[in-house]
């Protein structure tokens, strides 16, 4: 699924159960610093012995104590204190140490893994924000306790929660929604799936809640479909012959085109605002498509500004992780119809609904082989809408009628 969605697979996953002997010379070392204490084969990190905790989260060991889920153990030395190995419990997973037979604790794996896979100091750490206390906090203090180094890490990253059509994910609400029934959804257009998801994702602060509906998916789907057909419009001038090294630098378009990447890289490296990013790309958009109708015929310089436009927008999206191949029509977006045009539908595809992306492929298809009577019904049936079919070197394209 997550290749499908142009993922890339990390480079080491590694598994817990096989790390319980580097997890067992990270308790040691906290035991050796006076970070740690045993009780009767339990071992448990002391906080007050460890001056910063609570930094991630900037509160007092108080204020992070109110209302959080604590063991009450009365062997502990303070309340806030933690687990770094359990004893072991019948019918439970058990390894060898030097306390007895037991298991890590929860927050103990996460920080000997990183250390070891990634070292002290590594840039960046990501997780949920319902991560924030006890894990993260709970991390830091371990490595840094452990090591006498810091920082464990650089950059935190915490995302919001995800909520499905305005409510929280969740098995026991019964709305989660897997990758293989949008995979289904999109058929034969899993690269639209791999775009459309992305936008959604993106159009959201990672900070923020997310809500997936089928109706954000949509804007998604026609947000990457105005990217697209820019792109495919604009792609023309990406030949030899355009020269843009030799371009009038104090074009109005131009000026835009290096805002753009200007104000691109200002929101990204803003905390990663991937909202005011996109901005940027859709206000070049916008312009572009503005300058190209009423150029149905550049000359040489405008030639020069359209192909700059393209290299930069290509280059933009590209590092947002999108991939735009040809002509881009929502695969989604089923048409509205009436009921005599439902018919003529089914007829053609054997559905009661369609998308514009199969009617148009019906369309180009009936065009090739002849068939007139096909293309003019598909042809009304987008009429309907209030689109037009127009044919570019580049296949079909949906315009709106003026």
């Amino acid at each position: 699924d997550m290749t499908a969605l142009g993922v890339e697979e990390p480079t080491i996953e590694p598994k817990a159960t096989e790390h319980i002997k580097e997890m067992v010379e990270t308790i040691e070392q906290l035991i050796e610093r006076d970070m740690a204490y045993v009780v009767d084969g339990d071992v448990y990190f002391s906080v007050e012995k460890f001056q910063e905790y609570g930094k991630l989260s900037k509160r007092t060991i108080e204020e992070m104590l109110s209302g959080a889920r604590v063991d009450i153990d009365k062997r502990k030395k303070h309340p806030a204190d933690f687990a770094l190995w359990k004893k072991a419990k019948e019918g439970e997973p058990s390894w060898p140490s030097p306390w007895g037979d037991g298991r890590p604790g929860w927050h103990i794996e996460c920080s000997t893994m990183s250390m070891k896979y990634l070292g002290m100091g590594f840039d960046i750490h990501g997780g949920g924000q319902d991560l924030i206390f006890p894990h993260h906090e709970n991390e830091i203090a371990q490595a840094e306790g452990a090591t006498g180094q810091k920082p464990f890490v650089k950059y935190w990253l915490h995302n919001g929660f995800l909520n499905v059509e305005e409510e929280k994910m969740a098995k026991s609400v019964g709305n989660v929604i897997l990758i293989n029934a949008l995979e289904e959804q999109y058929k034969d257009h899993i690269a639209d799936l791999r775009n459309d998801l992305r936008m959604l994702f993106i159009s959201t602060h990672y900070h923020s809640p997310l809500n997936f509906s089928q109706k954000k998916l949509k804007e998604a789907a026609a947000a990457n479909e105005r990217i697209g057909n820019t792109l495919d419009k604009l792609r023309a001038f990406d030949t030899d012959d355009v020269d843009t090294t030799k371009i009038d630098e104090n074009s109005n378009l131009i000026k835009l085109i290096t805002k753009t990447k200007v104000d691109f890289e200002d929101a990204m490296e803003d905390d990663f605002n991937t909202p005011e990013a996109l901005a940027s790309i859709f206000n070049l958009v916008s312009n572009m498509n503005t300058t190209l109708d009423e150029s149905p015929e550049p000359d040489e310089e405008e030639k020069k500004i359209f192909k700059a436009a393209y290299m930069t927008l290509k280059e933009l999206v590209e590092i947002l992780g999108f991939s735009y191949k040809g002509l881009k029509i929502s695969v989604i977006d089923e048409v509205t119809v009436s009921d005599e045009q439902q018919t003529v539908i089914e007829k053609l595809t054997g559905n009661k609904t369609a998308t514009r992306k199969e009617l148009l492929d019906l369309r180009e298809k009936a065009r090739k082989e002849k068939d007139f009577e096909t293309g003019d019904k598909i042809r009304g049936i987008f009429a309907s809408e209030g689109l037009i079919i127009e044919d570019t070197p580049h296949g079909p394209k949906l315009k709106k009628k003026h």
